[in-house]
């Protein structure tokens, strides 16, 4: 099982930069690398929503399930 992170398709699309998106959100830059690069083991809720809300997608925009 394996969860792909797409944070980084989706900054594109909205032309946000890592800064500006960690500053909106409220966590630091080198949390929402790991984000990006697909490191991290866990993402709340409500950090999830409040990078939906800022780049208006949904998870399924974001996060991609690949067997």
């Amino acid at each position: 099982m394996s969860i792909i992170v797409n944070l980084d398709v989706m900054m594109a699309k909205r032309k946000i930069s890592s800064n500006e998106l960690a500053q909106k959100i409220g966590i630091t830059t080198a949390n929402l690398s790991i984000l990006k690069t697909n490191k991290g083991k866990a993402i709340r809720f409500s950090t999830l929503d409040k990078i939906c809300e800022i780049l208006e997608c949904t998870p399924g925009d974001i996060l991609e399930y690949k067997n």
